[in-house]
């Protein structure tokens, strides 16, 4: 399949390119800067230098599945909501031939503990946190959006801890955040990659999103 990566050169984006690769589809970084994508999926990698908020459905077109793994600084989260907007629109122009939109959430917008509070609201209460919860912030804003988009939508949330490592056998679920038997709740860069490939080669969820965590 033809893959479309926004933000391919980022944490979850290059793990997604590398293995949709691995698997035989085509994937293409879709990025600001051409050398940066060079410099971190090699020189041989497909390649569209474009302002993300500026994509149009011509833009979108060729592609079978578009992934947002788009990232922003805290102070510009805003722009992950403003990119969603700007993706079902234009995908919407194409209609039964636009491709499927899958984003890159976060695990801020999952319940937590017995009464299912929302996660972020623990997100808030981290020492230091106030520097960077406008991420979440936003990524709970952009769920909500898109929750009540009609196109063929679906989004994947990170468990609390979201970092680079190997892939593991993906743990998923709906909108829980998921523990292990430790009562860690994380997830590395490989074993999301895997669920994202997964979910491409074989949908399983549709205007919905759903969670990972390590096996």
């Amino acid at each position: 399949m033809k893959i479309g990566i926004i933000g391919a050169t980022g944490r979850a984006g290059r793990a997604i390119h590398a293995l949709a690769a691995e698997r035989g589809h085509l994937p293409t970084a879709i990025v600001r800067s051409r050398q940066r994508a060079d410099e971190i999926l090699g020189a041989g990698a497909d390649v569209v230098v474009r302002d993300a908020l500026g994509l149009t459905a011509a833009d979108l077109a060729p592609y079978d599945v578009v992934v947002d793994a788009f990232g922003t600084a805290p102070d510009e989260a805003h722009r992950q909501v403003e990119l969603a907007h700007r993706l079902v629109e234009q995908a919407a122009t194409l209609g039964p031939d636009a491709p499927r939109l899958l984003f890159i959430l976060g695990a801020g917008s999952l319940r937590a503990g017995e009464d299912r509070h929302l996660y972020v609201e623990d997100i808030r209460k981290m020492p230091g946190s106030s520097a960077w919860v406008n991420i979440p912030v936003q990524q709970l804003a952009e769920l909500e959006f898109l929750r009540a988009a009609e196109i063929d939508w679906v989004g994947i949330s990170p468990s609390a801890v979201f970092e680079p490592g190997e892939a593991t056998e993906p743990v998923l679920g709906a909108d829980d955040l998921l523990v292990d038997e430790d009562g860690v709740s994380r997830v590395t860069t490989g074993t999301m990659a895997v669920a994202v490939l997964d979910e491409i080669e074989a949908p399983a969820h549709r205007n919905l999103r759903f969670t990972v965590r390590n096996g």
